[in-house]
Order: C-alpha cells, then sequence, then structure tokens
C-alpha cells in the first residue's frame, strides 16, 4: 500500500514539474503514473551500479556528482517513456529535485 502511495505521489509530482519547468512535458496522468514507475525501477536497478562506478569522481566532487546521477535517470526515463519529454540537463536536473522534495516533504517520516 505504500508503495501505490509513493507512485502517485510521485505521478503528481511530475505533473506539477511538467506545469511549473520549462522543458517537461507529460501527456496525462496515467503517463505520469507510467513515469513514476519507471523512475522507481531504474533508481532501484541502474542507479546504484552507476553510484558504485562512479564513487571516485563523486568523492572529488563531495557527492555533488550524484545530482547529475539523478538527472541523468530522469533524462533515461524521457527517452524510454513516449509522452514524457525531457529538454535538457537543467530541466531534468529541476525535475530530480522537485520529486525528491515533494517525495520528503510527503512521506511518512514516523515510520523509518
Amino acid at each position: 500500500m505504500r508503495l501505490l502511495i509513493k507512485l502517485i505521489i510521485g505521478a503528481f509530482a511530475v505533473i506539477l514539474g511538467a506545469y511549473l519547468i520549462p522543458g517537461i512535458e507529460v501527456s496525462g496522468f496515467l503517463n505520469a503514473l507510467i513515469v513514476a514507475v519507471i523512475l522507481a525501477l531504474i533508481n532501484a536497478i541502474i542507479r546504484p551500479i552507476l553510484v558504485f562506478f562512479t564513487i571516485p569522481i563523486t568523492i572529488i566532487t563531495f557527492g555533488l556528482f550524484l545530482l547529475v546521477i539523478n538527472a541523468a535517470m530522469v533524462k533515461l526515463a524521457g527517452i524510454l517513456i513516449p509522452g514524457f519529454v525531457v529538454n535538457g540537463f537543467w530541466a531534468a536536473l529541476l525535475l530530480s529535485f522537485l520529486l525528491s522534495f515533494i517525495n520528503w516533504l510527503l512521506t511518512d517520516k514516523s515510520n523509518r
């Protein structure tokens, strides 16, 4: 149940991002829900591999390279999902910030 709630929150965050951020387009709530599911899968499977292989550059940049990885995951979702367009690195970075902030704000912090 908690996963479903997080996915719905993510879908609303994607729609909000499409409304607020130039360069982000999503065609409807169903597409936004698909984006949330694909982003969850990408972040569960591909992101840890990228983080592992980029440990040296992450250490050199004091962790700031993780922001590049997050933006790359959003950009990858834009490539994989028809109806979800991410135009440029900065749009992807802003959407990743927005998704992180909304997930942090709306998820229950007492169960961690």
